[in-house]
């Protein structure tokens, strides 16, 4: 029913439908602006409170937000595709840097400014920190941070183990490790941008934070609790620690052959294991039984998330590098993962172990046969 009367408009208050790129970009400043002064009451940050405490309990630094571009609409308000760039003081040497999707909304009618609703959805990455409330663990080597619910105590206490596990064998690694968990595999897949299902068989992955494959990206351990949750406390404890040696040797951004990463970082955290190889090696023996040997080391193929034999390619890349430092020692393995970096796997092989990869390759099929017989 129609009333007599004229409606008249709160100034500087657009609806949703009118929201431009300045008024975008004011709510940023705007949120910005709260979350680096720590003001949780502020209007900016009323719908994502949890962005003031996430921020100071991870010293987040060098915090911006920038629109980039609309990408639809919502109930609440514009869909807008924001790059967010930040890094965690004291362990991330250069800035993170992603697009995020936010809703930013037309404002209560009294402030007449817009503001940020919701943060995350969409095909993109949403780093664990901007989707809602996290708990966190802080020493000076080993930073967690864990949706709620998560294992933050046990995953805590094996990134801690997992520091001298790796220094033991890179001594000169000053331990900066970041460990990330979210709720669920699907929560992995949204912090590393995947498909549903990517990761869904895969532990743990090590990764930069946006994907980044500059020299110094940041480098963080993201978590899937659904599979680490089900190991035994050594089986997770070799996961933390294999990770952390991909982290040491910044292997995410090594163009370095994946068998010699994967197999490296295995090595790595099972020098100090006390376990039988019917049980480290168990399904690459299985699958040399079945198959027979291998003509060659394991390639890129091997190692895909989806592969049906991807444990046997991590125990066969393993088994390669413990032929390696039985040949030239655990320091010489050392000396030749990072040859291969600088001059090439063959170059490497023959100046440290005076072998070719055809060499290292019957070596290590002999030893595949020996265990398999």
């Amino acid at each position: 029913m129609l009333r007599d009367g004229t409606y008249v408009a709160t100034p500087g208050a657009p609806s949703a439908s009118a929201l431009g790129p300045a008024d975008i970009d004011d709510a940023l400043d705007r949120l910005r602006e709260a979350v680096l002064s720590g003001d949780d009451g502020a209007p900016a940050v009323a719908a994502v409170d949890h962005l003031v405490g996430n921020a100071a309990r991870l010293e987040v630094r060098d915090l911006d937000l920038r629109y980039v571009d609309r990408v639809g609409r919502s109930e609440e308000g514009v869909r807008a595709a924001v790059s967010v760039t930040w890094r965690f003081a004291g362990f991330d040497r250069e800035p993170a840097r992603t697009e995020v999707e936010m809703t930013v909304s037309a404002g209560d009618g009294s402030a007449g400014e817009a503001v940020v609703t919701d943060i995350g959805g969409g095909d993109g990455r949403t780093p664990l920190w901007l989707t809602g409330p996290v708990e966190v663990r802080r020493t000076p080597e080993v930073l967690v941070v864990a949706a709620p619910g998560a294992d933050l105590a046990g995953v805590t206490r094996r990134a801690e183990a997992a520091v001298p596990v790796v220094r033991r064998v890179l001594d000169r690694w000053r331990p900066r490790l970041v460990v990330e968990v979210p709720s669920s595999a699907d929560g992995l897949g949204d912090l590393l941008g995947a498909e549903d299902g990517t990761y869904d068989g895969v532990a743990a992955v090590t990764a930069s934070p946006d994907g980044s494959l500059a020299p110094e990206a940041p480098l963080h351990v993201f978590v899937n609790p659904e599979v680490l949750g089900t190991l035994r406390p050594q089986g997770a404890q070799v996961v933390l620690s294999h990770e952390a040696a991909h982290v040491a040797t910044r292997a995410p951004l090594s163009g370095s052959p994946l068998w010699l990463l994967e197999g490296f970082a295995d090595y790595v955290a099972l020098r100090d294991v006390d376990l039988p190889l019917s049980t480290t090696a168990a399904q690459v023996i299985a699958q040399v039984r079945d198959e027979g040997l291998p003509e060659a080391l394991p390639g890129p193929a091997e190692f895909d998330t989806g592969t049906t034999h991807l444990g046997a390619s991590y125990e066969a890349a393993w088994l390669a590098c413990t032929v390696l430092a039985e040949r030239v020692g655990a320091p010489g393995l050392v000396d030749l993962y990072r040859a291969v970096e600088r001059d090439g796997l063959d170059r490497a092989l023959r100046r440290v172990a005076g072998w070719s990869e055809a060499d290292l390759t019957r070596a290590w099929q002999r030893r595949l046969a020996a265990l398999a017989a």
